[in-house]
């Protein structure tokens, strides 16, 4: 069994096809799946994914290339919203990206630590986009961590090792995608050697980032399958271990998901 822990079921690729693209992945083994908000004011559309089809979950959050569409959201406003629905477990997605210059960097530091104070206070993770802003995203880890823990994922990993080490560090999880089978990304593949084996989780960013086996396709939820695949010769260890390893760890650390 798989969990692919970040995806965007709610997006126009997915639109025509989504119960396909659903069995597609239960077939293959990934039995539960985290549809991620970009923008708060679009979480009735992935709540409706989530009734639908039970094996769904989502988040609540506003990304950071969405920063300036959502600064009146408020913490207690992100609280209120993933306490109101079970199928809400986590907030996010939110966090950096400088390399879009879409957003200023004021802003998004604005709704990233509103949404760190919000998993501080519902106990849910984080789930967390950094794009080349490892510096900064290291500070306020640093900063808020030592105002309060809160759990977290930093998703879809591509930085570097410092950043990696800062958020295992400070007990967040290590989210790896796609982006791991690539051919040149051994870097990326020396760096999930070091991430304690209680940190790991896989995920697709479905629509984006297809591993290897799929480059050039449209990403989907049962593709999460080749990136785990490399995940477990990486660490050299069997497909089944790592796939034992990298759901208990999405259960430990989306707590409120339970096995469907």
């Amino acid at each position: 069994m798989l969990i692919d822990t970040h995806c965007h079921l709610d997006f126009a690729d997915f639109e025509e096809e989504r119960d396909d693209i659903v069995k597609r992945a239960h077939d293959s083994g990934v039995k539960q799946m985290v549809t991620i908000s970009t923008r708060v004011r679009k979480l009735d559309t992935l709540l409706a994914i989530t009734e639908k089809y039970p094996s769904v979950f989502c988040s609540v959050g506003t990304h950071p290339n969405s920063a300036n569409e959502e600064l009146d959201i408020q913490t207690e406003d992100l609280v209120r919203l993933a306490n109101a629905h079970e199928k809400v477990v986590a907030i996010g997605e939110a966090g950096l990206d400088y390399f879009y210059d879409t957003q200023k960097p004021e802003d998004q530091k604005t709704g990233f630590r509103r949404h760190i104070a919000a998993a501080r206070e519902t106990k849910l993770p984080l789930v967390i986009h950094s794009r080349s802003a490892d510096e900064d995203m290291a500070a306020i880890l640093t900063e808020e961590t030592g105002r309060g823990a809160f759990p977290f994922i930093l998703h879809c990993f591509s930085a570097g090792p410092e950043l990696a080490r800062t958020g295992v560090e400070l007990g967040g999880y290590i989210s790896f995608s796609g982006i791991l089978t690539f051919p040149k990304s051994q870097d990326l593949r020396d760096i999930a050697k070091t991430i304690p084996h209680d940190r790991l989780l896989v995920e697709t960013d479905a629509p984006y980032l297809a591993p290897k086996r799929w480059r050039g396709k449209r990403n989907e939820p049962s593709y999460v399958v080749n990136t785990a695949e490399v995940l477990a010769e990486t660490l050299d260890v069997s497909y089944a271990e790592i796939s034992r390893i990298t759901t208990e760890n999405a259960f430990r650390c989306f707590s409120k998901m339970p096995r469907v």
